[in-house]
């Protein structure tokens, strides 16, 4: 039976998950021209080498309006935690935002002109241009040019992630509104990892215990535990573990693309190993920053 088998020793993120998937298909570039014509406004995504503590992997560099996340000038919040987060507000009829760890502590940001003629991401949106609701992230899926059940898979684990941050504030779906940055990065994760699923077809997704890290990580309005309460509720019901990192490891995408996939947690079974793929995440720690994807027969 085709397998693929995660090992999620370093926690896992949108990013690093999609760069151990792309090393698994046998056309890297077809795959990721593909992945760059599936229509994410503003967005272009590159495979780049990555080496961590010896081992070469695939660092994916998500392209928001030429820039990657990072270098947009905007102060993380995250600590220790891999890129692949979600940044969101919550907007209510009493109009004060409530700022998750996950957000990034400039409140607005004034896009930079795109590069090579791109439009910038907001004009893509019409009456949001700093946020998007749930409302306007499924109207872009919807406009993707990908394959229906692809469409329903990312519509299905954004929600996820919008229902876990809904839950722990208190507030419904319906006002909650990710940054546009975030929000354009973790759609480009989703589709990518959900594409790369389909495409490598295996039957079972068996995923490691996840490591979530330890401690705790500021946010606008004080500091959290670690994992983060949204992403403590979407590992809900999933093998995890502290580790030995201090740091948050896991990210609400990563731990809902694992939630939504997986069809069964553990160890690695017995299977004949074929190909293996190591998604390398920007941080350095004294473990490698990966995770690793196995692909073979159980």
């Amino acid at each position: 039976m085709k397998t693929i088998y995660i090992d999620c020793q370093m926690g896992a993120a949108g990013d690093m998950l999609m760069g151990a998937l792309l090393e698994l298909v046998p056309d890297r570039k077809k795959f990721l021209k593909k992945l760059n014509q599936a229509g994410i406004p503003g967005v272009r995504i590159e495979a780049q080498k990555s080496v961590k503590c010896g081992i070469t992997g695939t660092h994916m560099e998500v392209l928001i309006n030429g820039e990657e996340e990072e270098s947009l000038d905007l102060s993380s919040e995250e600590g220790n935690a891999h890129s692949g987060h979600s940044h969101v507000h919550f907007h209510g009829h009493d109009h004060h935002d409530h700022h998750t760890h996950q957000e990034h502590t400039h409140h607005h940001m004034h896009q930079k002109e795109a590069m090579d003629g791109e439009k910038p991401v907001h004009e893509h949106v019409h009456g949001h241009h700093s946020h998007f609701s749930m409302e306007d992230i499924t109207g872009i899926i919807d406009g993707l040019h990908v394959d229906n059940k692809v469409k329903e898979d990312v519509k299905n684990i954004y929600q996820i992630i919008a229902q876990a941050e809904s839950q722990v504030h208190g507030r419904p779906v319906s006002e909650v509104h990710f940054h546009e940055v975030g929000a354009m990065d973790a759609v480009a994760d989703i589709t990518g990892c959900a594409m790369l699923f389909h495409e490598l077809g295996a039957e079972r997704i068996i995923v490691s215990p996840v490591t979530t890290g330890y401690g705790q990580v500021w946010c606008a309005h004080g500091i959290l535990p670690v994992p983060a309460p949204a992403t403590a509720l979407i590992l809900q019901g999933i093998p995890c573990q502290a580790g030995r990192i201090e740091g948050e490891l896991c990210t609400p995408t990563g731990g809902a693309l694992l939630k939504y996939f997986a069809t069964e947690y553990g160890r690695m079974p017995q299977m004949v190993m074929e190909k293996i793929g190591y998604g390398m995440g920007k941080k350095d720690f004294q473990a490698a920053n990966c995770i690793r994807a196995i692909l073979g027969e159980a």
